[in-house]
């Protein structure tokens, strides 16, 4: 592919263009009950071309290297034609050219590990979750994705890096009559196959809770005083603020993008929020992003007010603000987006004990348990829940969630926890151009967090 792809690259003389090839493996293994509902593992190759020229770009994809020097001619050609209608020409912020190569090196790297032994530590997992007295079915999942990549532009740029996550997970779903409670757990959210190893304790604890669950009392619906677990608190901070700071979100909303104006003061004092993909062993790390630029750290908000926002070349030039390394596709037949890769909250001064002090009747959210947004509403779930009196925690709590506005929910977080700890189950849903790239390649932190008031669902 390189020696195709170079020449034409080194001669294009007309604006900009690069070329992704990818070879990509997934491996999927899935137990539903006893059953074992799934074994495969899948291997897919392509190329990813971009071509900015005349004011205007074109995208395409390519299932065979050979193809790649025709589809530059054929984008370089859209490219122009599109700028022609455009009113505004497309620039793209400078950057150097990058070169070199940037392979992961896990402490177990699990494609060497034979796919017997993968199959055997999920039957492993998923049998203890189904000896629980009390839980009645499971789903089991392992899934390790992998991607080396090679990166070529106009520019010079010529870079080879790698990718590859692996994850392992249980739901326990526990019944009683017409009662169902289930819990999850998930393990690894890096490239380290040993960090799946020896999680008995924690997958037995989890499923015996979906039992205990059962017995509990659904959450009563109002207005209270929540505190976060890290894993809520994350889910909260990744759904209904980082998408917000995602530029291509913004590039074409006018409302958002003045509300949402550097400098502006959108969340208490207590609160600070990065996105970094140079932290180790996250889901959401990696050395590069897809448009050959190295991934930074970026501050997005300091003491509660917003100070920045993630960037392709394309919006960090409509903003005149920095690039930040966030450009990435899932394969080769998408192309690029801006993504979060770890975002987090940074830890404050608080303990857990000094939140539950501050709070005297209210509610204590405990594990993401999936949600939605829209604009600047929310809705989140939690896996269980426990109520507040008092300052301690009192009695176990089900089907509870939270909702509310955005921007009075920041403004309303009061403390902090010094206990920053980050997920490890990955993985985001975005659509941008194109259909929805579901990657695994997204990472989210928290510490424990006190709001002074938010909408509970659950019993009226």
């Amino acid at each position: 592919m390189v020696g195709r792809v170079k020449p034409l690259l080194a001669s294009w003389g007309d604006g900009y263009a690069d070329v992704r090839w990818e070879e990509n493996r997934r491996v999927r293994i899935a137990f539903q009950g006893k059953r074992l509902t799934e074994c495969k593992s899948t291997a897919t190759a392509g190329g990813h071309v971009r071509a900015f020229a005349g004011g205007g770009k074109a995208l395409f994809s390519v299932s065979r290297p050979e193809d790649l020097p025709e589809v530059l001619d054929r984008a370089r050609a859209a490219a122009r034609a599109l700028g022609a209608a455009r009113a505004r020409p497309i620039q793209l912020a400078p950057a150097a050219a990058p070169r070199g190569e940037f392979p992961v090196r896990p402490r177990q790297d699990p494609r060497q590990v034979p796919l017997q032994d993968k199959v055997e530590l999920l039957s492993h997992y998923n049998s203890l979750a189904l000896d629980v007295p009390g839980i009645v079915t499971t789903h089991a999942y392992y899934e390790e994705w992998s991607s080396v990549r090679t990166f070529l532009s106009s520019e010079g740029a010529e870079i080879r890096y790698e990718l590859l996550l692996v994850n392992l997970g249980v739901r326990a779903v526990a019944r009683k009559g017409q009662v169902i409670q289930a819990t999850h757990i998930a393990f690894g959210g890096s490239e380290d196959f040993s960090r799946l190893v020896g999680r008995e304790d924690e997958l037995r604890e989890r499923a015996e809770l979906a039992v205990r669950l059962l017995s509990a009392r659904p959450a009563q619906a109002g207005s209270f005083p929540v505190i976060l677990d890290p894993d809520e608190a994350g889910l909260f901070i990744h759904e209904a603020f980082g998408h917000l700071s995602e530029a291509d979100g913004l590039q074409y909303n006018p409302s958002f993008r003045a509300r949402l104006t550097l400098g502006s003061e959108i969340a208490a004092p207590a609160l600070s929020v990065a996105d970094d993909p140079t932290l180790p062993g996250l889901p959401g790390s990696y050395p590069v992003d897809d448009e050959g630029m190295p991934g930074l750290r970026t501050q997005l908000i300091r003491d509660g007010v917003l100070t920045g926002r993630l960037h392709s070349r394309e919006t960090a030039a409509e903003f005149s603000e920095p690039l930040s390394g966030n450009m990435r596709a899932v394969d080769a037949f998408y192309t690029p987006i801006v993504r979060m890769s770890n975002i987090f909250i940074e830890p404050g001064p608080h303990s857990f004990q000094e939140m539950l002090a501050a709070v005297e009747d209210g509610y204590y959210l405990v594990g993401a348990k999936g949600g939605q947004t829209s604009g600047d509403q929310f809705t989140f779930g939690a896996q269980w829940g426990w109520r507040i009196r008092g300052g301690r925690l009192a009695e176990l709590v089900r089907d509870i969630n939270m909702s509310g506005e955005l921007f009075s929910t920041l403004k309303r977080i009061r403390m902090v926890g010094n206990d920053l700890r980050f997920s490890e189950r990955g993985g985001c849903g975005k659509g941008g151009i194109g259909p929805m790239q579901l990657n695994p390649k997204s990472g989210k932190g928290a510490p424990h967090i006190l709001i002074s008031q938010v909408t509970i669902g659950g019993r009226g």
